[in-house]
C-alpha cells in the first residue's frame, strides 16, 4: 500500500474478484509474486479462496536465497477433475546429483535433426541462389572433408 488509508485486504478482495468475473469457469492463472513476508502470502492466498479461487502456492529453488520464486497459481470455478499443482524447480533430494552421459557416448549428435552434413550445404546453397548470391557450382567433391595437411 501506498498510503495509510490504503486497505490491503479491500485491494486484493477487489482484484481477485474481478479477475475471477473475467475468467472462464476452469480457466487458470499464474502469477509470480514477491511477498516481504511469510505473513502477506498468506493474507494474498486467504483472499484469493474467499473470491472462488483453488489452488496454491509454488515455490522454485526453495533453498536458494537468490534464485527462489514464488508462484500463486489459480484455477477458476471447479477445476478438472485431475488437476495438479506443477512441482516447483529445485524440489528434489538435494543428496542425489544429476549425472547425464550424453557427452560422452562416442557418436556425435546431429543437432538440427536428421539433415546431414552434405544436405545442409546444398540447403544453404539453393538459398543463397534464390538470393541471387554467387555460389560455387556443386560436385561430387561438395560437403567432403579435406585431407589434414602438415
Amino acid at each position: 500500500a501506498d498510503k495509510v488509508s490504503h486497505n490491503p485486504f479491500k485491494r486484493l478482495k477487489r482484484f481477485f474478484t474481478m479477475l475471477y468475473s473475467s475468467m472462464r469457469s476452469g480457466g487458470r492463472a499464474v502469477f509470480q509474486v514477491y511477498p516481504e513476508s511469510p505473513k502477506q502470502m498468506e493474507l494474498i492466498t486467504e483472499q484469493a479462496t474467499r473470491c472462488g479461487f483453488t489452488g496454491g502456492v509454488v515455490v522454485d529453488f526453495p533453498n536458494s536465497t537468490k534464485a527462489k520464486k514464488i508462484f500463486l497459481c489459480l484455477f477458476a470455478g471447479t477445476p478438472v477433475a485431475n488437476y495438479k499443482l506443477p512441482q516447483g524447480l529445485g524440489t528434489e533430494d538435494e543428496n542425489t546429483v544429476q549425472y547425464s552421459n550424453d557427452r560422452f557416448t562416442g557418436k556425435k549428435r546431429r543437432r538440427n535433426g536428421d539433415v546431414s552434413r552434405k544436405e545442409w550445404i546444398q540447403n544453404k546453397k539453393q538459398k543463397m541462389r534464390a538470393k541471387g548470391k554467387e555460389v560455387t557450382a556443386d560436385s561430387k567433391y561438395t560437403a567432403r572433408k579435406r585431407k589434414p595437411k602438415f
